[in-house]
């Protein structure tokens, strides 16, 4: 017998977790299942979910073949094993051998794969779903086309970020040749010549100076900073502390808050599609969103949720969504098409992501190309202004 930790709810949706002895995940999933409760997780005591995660892309062909080879009539087990065998990536190859194994022996694939510690939690949801609907076909399918909207969408995001991180690149990189190659060179004349030199020409020689003494320390100093507030980041404190300042920048706190309202709305759209309940549906998105604030927001609206109330009165409640999403679910709510309005909730608010963040970069572009201009005539100045005075003053003397 082993200890499994198991997360589930009562007929109220009250969560509760509990330490339980049984043979097998799936043994104890059923065990509650048959008691009347909705079973969310089945994890091995122990287990810290630090498992390495496979890239996005590597996931979504293995899904898109596992779906073709079970729509063909091929077993789940053999699917698993052939799909297995021809992964490139080990570490994931050797997860599905797992999960192969884990099949064999009777227990449910979505318990299999939940039991990895790597597999996104809305995956392992929805394989739940699937299995007690029928239905994995269709649930695996909409969970695909979910993943393939959202990857698009990043990637679309992505390209629009990528002139912008070079140009701001190319500054720093320009800066810094110029501190320590440029400016230290000029150093050497004027110490050669020993004339009296500008305040500004001063200044930017012991800029340079400092800049080519220091550098040896600097940059040990500025990687292990960078190490030690991306381990900062990965911490409950460091990750809602970034997500408040991210939601407090001027332009960019609304496009931020906008996306993740749109990755919010997609998730629970494709939860409550594939069957699931909407109170552990609105769990499983909470805990799918980066932003710590949008989350900590569901979170709250579960417990009005499970009162009675209606989801746009719980998520307006919160006070971070926007005005609009809440009435466009509240319209599905009214109707009865709420997965279907979700959906109609994350086209738009994408949209409106891709457009400000369009206008935004183009106003972004040119400050960043001025800056730059203005940061190399400052450093131009200063080192050319004396060479400038005693030309003058030479034909001063003629």
């Amino acid at each position: 017998m082993a200890e499994f930790v198991i997360r589930l709810a009562d007929e109220r949706g009250h969560v509760q977790e509990q330490v339980q002895a049984a043979a097998t995940a799936d043994e104890l999933r059923q065990r509650f299942t048959q008691a009347g409760y909705y079973v969310y997780s089945v994890k091995p005591r122990g287990l810290t979910g630090t498992a390495r995660k496979t890239k996005l892309e590597t996931f979504l062909i293995f899904n898109q073949q596992f779906l073709t080879l079970i729509k063909a009539g091929l077993p789940i087990l053999g699917s698993l094993e052939m799909l297995a065998k021809g992964q490139k990536n080990p570490n994931f190859a050797g997860q599905l051998l797992n999960v192969a194994a884990r099949v064999r022996t009777g227990e449910a694939i979505s318990s299999a794969f939940e039991a990895q510690g790597g597999f996104p939690l809305m995956y392992t949801t929805t394989l739940l779903a699937g299995e007690r609907a029928g239905n994995l076909e269709e649930v695996l399918g909409r969970y695909l086309s979910f993943q393939r909207v959202s990857l698009a969408f990043r990637k679309k995001l992505t390209a629009s970020l990528i002139y912008p991180a070079l140009l701001i690149t190319l500054v720093f990189g320009l800066f810094i040749f110029l501190i320590t190659f440029v400016v230290p060179q000029f150093a050497k004349l004027y110490e050669q010549i020993g004339t009296q030199l500008p305040a500004i020409t001063l200044a930017m020689l012991a800029l340079g100076r400092g800049a080519q003494h220091y550098v040896l320390y600097v940059l040990p100093a500025l990687a292990l900073l960078i190490f030690l507030a991306w381990r900062w980041s990965k911490s409950d404190a460091g990750a809602e502390r970034i997500d408040s300042v991210r939601v407090a920048l001027p332009i960019f706190g609304k496009i931020w808050l906008k996306y993740q309202v749109a990755m919010f709305a997609r998730t629970l759209s494709t939860l409550l599609s594939g069957g699931i309940p909407l109170v552990p549906s609105l769990e499983t998105a909470a805990r799918s969103i980066t932003s710590k604030r949008i989350s900590k927001a569901v979170f709250s609206s579960v417990t009005s949720v499970r009162e009675g109330k209606g989801l746009a009165l719980s998520l307006e409640a919160t006070k971070v969504f926007p005005e609009l999403s809440v009435e466009m679910i509240e319209v599905g709510e009214s109707t009865g098409a709420l997965p279907q309005m979700l959906n109609s909730v994350a086209e738009f608010f994408e949209e409106d992501v891709q457009t400000a963040l369009t206008a935004s970069l183009a106003l972004i572009e040119p400050a960043i190309l001025i800056v730059m201009g203005v940061v190399v005539v400052i450093i131009l100045i200063a080192l050319y202004l004396p060479i400038f005075s005693m030309g003058n003053a030479s034909n001063f003397g003629r």
